[in-house]
C-alpha cells in the first residue's frame, strides 16, 4: 500500500519501536479508509461511512484496566476501583508486545486531548487496526498539519487487538489487557477490537492529570447559549439518560457530547469527535445525529445493515445494544469551533429513575449536589442485559467510576469548590420513569423534559415555588408554564399512593447503602444531605 501521509520528526524507532512492516504516519480519511478495505478490515457503507464489527468485544472490559502501581503513583490511585498491574508485569507485557508487533503493518495518529490549550495533552496513537486509527482521528482533536513535523507526544497509546496477554507473566486478568504506566508515558492494549478503549484510555490518563493542575474532568456532555458562550451548561450522566440527546439542543451551541474540563478559564471538551448510540436512532428525534449516519468517514460500529443496499437497520440489537457512530465534531451543524466555553452557569445530574420515585426535575443545594454527584444512579431496566428481570440499581461515583483513577472525593471536592466560586445553579433531572415503576408505569414525556431543562438554562425556573421532597430533602418546582402540574409530584401520578411511599423508601435506603463507603472522606453538611 502506498498512500499520502505527514511524517513527523520524531518516528516510532526513536521511541524504541522498530522492526516493525509499514508504518503509516497521520493518514487522512479518504486514505484510512482505503487501507481498512485493502486490509479487510470492514465494509464501504452508504455515503462513505464504514461498517465495522468488533467481534467478542461490543462494549468495554472495565475489569480488565490496571494501572502500574510505581511510587509516584501508588499514594493517589483509588486502588479499590483500579486493578494494580506490577512494573515487572508491565515490562514483560510491554516487551512481549513489541515482539508481537514485529513485522507487522502499524498506523500512527498524532492527536490532541483537550481544546484549551493550557491543559492539552499531546498523544500518540500507534494502532494495528487502520479503522481504529480513522476513529481516534475523529475523536481526538487534530493539530494543523504544519504543526505534526515538530509533534512531540507526552503519552504513547498501543492498540494490538491481535496480542493476547497471559495473565500469570503479565500480572494481569486475562488475555485482554489495558495498562497505563504513568512513569513510562505508556499505556498498552490487546486483545480487544472494541474502538472505544482508545479514547476511554485518553480520557482516564486526564482524569487523573489534571485535577493536580485545579481542572475538574467530567464524564457530561456540554452546551451554551448561541452566541454567548459564557452561558455554559453541563450535563452529567451514565448511559442512557439522555446525555448526548438533551445537550444536543438545536437552540443552544454543543460544545460536546462526553468528555470535558472546567478549568478557571471555563469549561473545555477534550475531544474532537462524538460516540454516539445509534439504537433505535430516528431522524425525527435527533436529526443532526441521524445525518452522521451517511456521512462520509463516520466509522459505524456493531450495526446490522442490509447485504445489497447497505442501508443500517437502527432497531436490531441482535449483535449489541451498544451499537454506535463516531464522527467529527464538525459534523454537528450547532458545534462550537472553539469546543470552549465559560464557567457553567447550570450543572445538571441526569438519572434514569425505573423505579418512578424521582421527580422530573428538582433544583440542589451545593452538598445535595455533591451527595448525587458522589452516588452517580441510575437503574438497569429488564430487556438491557441479559438477567435483569426487574429495575437494577446502577451507582457509579461521578457518573464514570471505570474511568477515575483518583478516590471520587478528590473529584467531588473539586466540583464543590468550583460551584461555590462561580455560582453555578445544580439540577437532579429524571428522565426515567412516572406513574409507577416500570413494566407499570411510562417513560417521562421527552418535551415536558425539555420544557424543564430550557426553564432551568434561562433562569426562569428559579423564579417558580418550590417544595420541599420528603424523601431526598431537595427542591421540587410545583408548577412550570408548558408542564403538567401532577408530573412534578412523583406520589400524584401513581394510582396507589401507599405504593409509592414503599418504592421511596425502598430507593432512598439504596442510596444511603451505598453512599456509606464515602462517609469517612466527607463534610459535615453532605453527610446531611445523605440523610436527608
Amino acid at each position: 500500500m502506498a498512500f499520502g501521509r505527514v511524517n513527523p520528526q520524531f518516528r516510532l524507532e526513536d521511541q524504541g519501536i522498530d522492526g516493525l512492516g509499514n508504518v503509516y504516519y497521520n493518514l487522512m480519511e479518504p486514505a484510512l479508509i482505503q487501507a481498512a478495505l485493502e486490509k479487510g478490515e470492514g465494509t464501504l457503507g452508504q455515503g462513505g461511512t464504514f461498517l465495522v464489527t468488533t467481534g467478542k468485544f461490543t462494549g468495554r472490559s472495565p475489569k480488565d484496566k490496571h494501572v502500574v502501581k510505581t511510587a509516584s503513583v501508588a499514594d493517589t490511585i483509588w486502588w479499590e476501583n483500579n486493578r494494580a498491574m506490577s512494573p515487572e508485569g508491565f515490562d514483560a507485557l510491554y516487551a512481549d508486545m513489541l515482539a508481537h508487533m514485529k513485522g507487522r503493518d502499524y498506523f500512527v495518529q498524532d492527536l490532541v486531548g483537550g481544546a484549551d490549550p493550557a491543559y492539552a495533552i499531546n498523544m500518540r496513537m500507534v494502532t494495528e487496526l487502520a479503522w481504529h486509527n480513522l476513529f481516534i482521528r475523529h475523536l481526538l482533536r487534530r493539530p494543523e498539519r504544519s504543526a505534526l513535523d515538530s509533534f512531540t507526544a507526552d503519552f504513547t497509546v498501543i492498540n494490538c487487538p491481535s496480542f493476547k496477554a497471559d495473565p500469570e507473566r503479565h500480572n494481569c486478568r486475562s488475555e485482554t489487557v489495558i495498562a497505563m504506566n504513568f512513569d513510562k508515558k505508556l499505556i498498552l492494549i490487546g486483545g480487544t477490537e472494541y474502538a472505544g478503549e482508545n479514547k476511554k484510555s485518553v480520557f482516564t490518563l486526564l482524569n487523573y492529570l489534571l485535577p493536580e493542575k485545579g481542572v475538574m474532568p467530567m464524564h457530561c456532555s456540554a452546551n451554551h447559549a448561541i452566541g454567548n458562550p459564557v452561558d455554559a451548561a453541563v450535563f452529567f450522566g451514565l448511559s442512557g439518560t439522555g446525555k448526548t440527546t438533551l445537550s444536543a439542543d438545536p437552540s443552544r451551541t454543543l460544545i460536546g457530547d462526553d468528555e470535558h474540563g472546567w478549568s478557571d478559564r471555563g469549561t473545555f471538551n477534550f475531544e474532537g469527535g462524538c460516540y454516539a448510540k445509534t439504537i433505535n436512532l430516528s431522524a425525527e428525534a435527533e436529526p443532526e445525529i441521524y445525518a452522521t449516519t451517511s456521512k462520509f468517514g463516520t466509522v459505524i460500529e456493531n450495526m446490522v445493515f442490509d447485504p445489497e443496499t447497505f442501508e443500517l437497520d437502527f432497531e436490531d440489537s441482535s449483535l449489541t445494544e451498544n451499537m454506535r457512530c463516531a464522527y467529527p465534531l464538525d459534523y454537528i451543524s450547532n458545534a462550537s469551533e472553539t469546543a470552549q466555553g465559560g464557567h457553567p452557569k447550570n450543572i445538571i445530574l441526569l438519572t434514569c429513575d425505573a423505579y418512578g420515585v424521582l421527580p422530573p426535575i428538582s433544583r440542589l443545594t451545593p452538598a445535595q449536589a455533591m451527595y448525587h454527584f458522589l452516588s452517580g444512579f441510575t437503574s438497569k431496566t429488564p430487556g438491557t442485559e441479559r438477567g435483569v428481570v426487574e429495575p437494577e440499581p446502577t451507582f457509579s461515583t461521578c457518573f464514570g467510576a471505570p474511568f477515575m483513577p483518583r478516590r471520587p472525593e478528590a473529584y467531588g471536592n473539586l466540583l464543590r469548590e468550583k460551584i461555590a466560586k462561580h455560582g453555578a445553579t445544580c439540577w437532579l433531572v429524571n428522565t426515567g420513569w412516572t406513574g409507577g415503576a416500570f413494566g407499570t408505569g411510562k417513560r417521562m414525556p421527552i418535551k415536558a423534559t425539555r420544557a424543564l431543562l430550557t426553564a432551568a438554562l434561562d433562569g426562569s425556573l428559579n423564579d417558580a415555588e418550590f417544595r420541599k421532597d420528603a424523601n431526598f430533602g431537595f427542591d421540587v418546582p410545583v408548577a412550570v408554564a408548558g408542564v403538567d402540574t401532577t408530573l412534578l409530584d412523583p406520589r400524584a401520578t401513581w394510582a396507589d399512593a401507599a405504593a409509592y411511599d414503599a418504592q421511596a423508601q425502598k430507593l432512598v435506603k439504596m442510596f444511603a447503602a451505598n453512599f456509606e463507603q464515602y462517609l469517612p472522606y466527607i463534610d459535615e453538611d453532605v453527610k446531611a444531605a445523605a440523610i436527608g
